[in-house]
């Protein structure tokens, strides 16, 4: 059960530019299988959080919480450059737990990566359910991420996070196999071309 809600920023409206789907929830919410299904589905290219991140942590060792959050921030900014980089007219599918960061940091990268255009597709979850996808996958994630002492704050983001709301917001119920279709079928009605 999905349902979206507008929020676009009037300045981004009718001006050429870059467009990005930010693909957002808290850990364990299906982000990563989202954007790599919706990249299948578009042919636009995925930028992942945790893809730039993680060939950083397999190198560096003793990755404690704090280094952690500083190669997350800086992974954040490389997607950001990327898309600076990119041509006008580009799309890309954005896939990092937004919330990590204040909104305004965010709002700046947009800006100086001249991006028009905004939509958001918020994975839905339930605490139970995160802390469940959390804890199965505990084994294969590269050191340096978080682990089971995590599921605990975990549990609690779940109940309060929000989508970050500066564009139109798809709300994807995690609980239910994803309907890819219907997300692109969504996206092809807000997204201005």
């Amino acid at each position: 059960m999905s349902e979206s809600r507008e929020g676009v920023n009037a300045d981004t409206l009718g001006t050429p530019g870059k467009r990005v789907i930010l693909v957002n929830g808290i850990p364990a919410s299906g982000k990563s299988s989202l954007a790599v299904a919706l990249s299948a589905k578009t042919g636009w290219l995925p930028l992942s959080l945790d893809g730039i991140k993680n060939p950083f942590l397999q190198r560096i060792e003793g990755v404690d919480r704090a280094f952690n959050r500083k190669l997350g921030q800086a992974s954040y900014q490389v997607i950001w450059s990327i898309v600076a980089d990119a041509p006008q007219g580009s799309t890309f599918i954005v896939d990092a737990w937004f919330g990590f960061q204040p909104k305004e940091v965010l709002s700046d990268y947009l800006t100086q990566a001249g991006v028009t255009q905004i939509l958001e597709i918020w994975c839905q979850v339930s605490a139970e359910t995160a802390a469940a996808r959390y804890e199965t996958r505990l084994g294969e994630r590269v050191a340096g991420h978080l682990g089971a002492e995590y599921i605990p704050e975990l549990k609690i983001l779940a109940g309060k996070a929000q989508p970050m709301g500066l564009g139109p917001v798809y709300y994807s119920n995690q609980e239910f196999p994803v309907d890819i279709n219907a997300i692109k079928s969504w996206i092809d009605n807000n997204l201005t071309r």
